[in-house]
């Protein structure tokens, strides 16, 4: 699991979302954030590591960060979730509830590392569900749930039907 680090003592002069820019998957999402962002820059941890010595490289490595002007460090999924206060229309609700609820920490924290940990499987899942291109994903998700309500539905007959 990543360590939830507060604070660093060289912050950025703008905002910064550090990520891994040997991560496919994370790549994908990167350039659909960065449509949607305004006021934010985006680094890969191999770009800006050195710029902050008060975060070690190895949780560079385990997690994204949302590095703000004033310091304060959000990490993983709250990385995310902060970071939806910098959308055109933001979304401010998504890391207040990381921040209040233990239980959707818990839940988000766990998300993360599960996707952290499996990251060439969740970038294939991401191409079928959303296509190719981040900029105009199309939701082949509904297609898959379609297919499978189908065989469900089907499967229910059928073992009804005997």
């Amino acid at each position: 699991m990543f360590a939830k680090i507060q604070k660093t003592l060289s912050p950025p002069t703008q905002p910064l979302f550090v990520w891994d820019g040997e991560c496919g998957f994370c790549k994908y999402w990167i350039i659909v954030w960065k449509s949607k962002t305004i006021d934010l820059t985006y680094n890969t941890f191999q770009e800006v590591a050195g710029q902050f010595p008060d975060i070690p490289l190895k949780e560079f490595k385990k997690a994204s960060k949302l590095i703000e002007t004033d310091g304060n460090v959000y990490n993983g999924p709250d990385s995310a979730y902060r970071t939806m206060w910098y959308f055109a229309k933001p979304q401010k609700h998504w890391h207040r509830w990381y921040q209040k609820s233990d239980f959707f920490q818990w839940l988000s924290d766990n998300g993360y590392n599960f996707i952290a940990k499996n990251r060439p499987m969740m970038m294939t899942l991401t191409l079928a569900f959303w296509g190719k291109n981040p900029l105009k994903r199309k939701p082949f998700w509904l297609l898959w749930l379609l297919a499978f309500l189908g065989v469900l539905a089907f499967l229910i007959y059928f073992l009804n039907y005997e």
